[in-house]
Formats: structure tokens, sequence, C-alpha cells
């Protein structure tokens, strides 16, 4: 890992080990790598929004639009549905039913 070195006024300063100490960072440089990952994600997000509104309209937003997108969002939020096998019968109790059945 590289190191970095920055100057910081007293007051801000201050202010990063206040934020270090109340939310669990053990150092200051983790603090200051978490908000650096922040803005990275933010400027990701800012990109892929900018690149989407220079994009043609595929599908006019109307409210079966809608109602379809919630569709799919809760499907795909939904916990996956296991299917209970059926019970297996052996062969011999299998034919002990058909016989019983047919007297």
């Amino acid at each position: 890992m590289t190191t970095m070195n920055i100057s910081l006024p007293d007051s801000m300063k201050a202010f990063v080990d206040e934020q270090v100490a109340q939310r669990g960072y053990g150092t200051s440089s983790e603090y200051v790598r978490e908000l650096i990952r922040r803005e990275q994600d933010r400027a990701q997000m800012r990109s892929a929004l900018l690149a989407a509104s220079a994009s043609p309209i595929v599908a006019e937003a109307t409210p079966d639009y809608f109602a379809t997108l919630r569709s799919r969002v809760r499907k795909a939020a939904a916990p996956p549905t296991t299917k209970v096998p059926a019970k297996k019968v052996s062969a011999k109790k299998s034919a002990a039913k058909k016989s019983s059945a047919n007297k």
C-alpha cells in the first residue's frame, strides 16, 4: 500500500478524529479510504446516469411499465421457494396397496 501525507487545518483534523472515534474506524486512514470509496461509487453512479440520460428512449414510462417493473423486482427479491419432494414409496408397499385395492 502506498503512503500519502495530507495537510489539514486544525478544525478538519479534529473533525476526522471525532469521526474515527464515533464511527469505530481504527485509524484516520481507514476513515479517509471510506470517504474515497464513497466518492468513487458516487462518480460511477453519476457516470452511469449521464450515459443513461443520453441513450434513446426504448419504452414509454406508463403505469403498466412500472407495474411490470415492480413485479419483476418483487420476484427477484423474493426468497427462493423450495418444493418438498414427494415421498418415495417402496415397490413392496406399492404392490401391497394395489393388491389390497383389488380385493
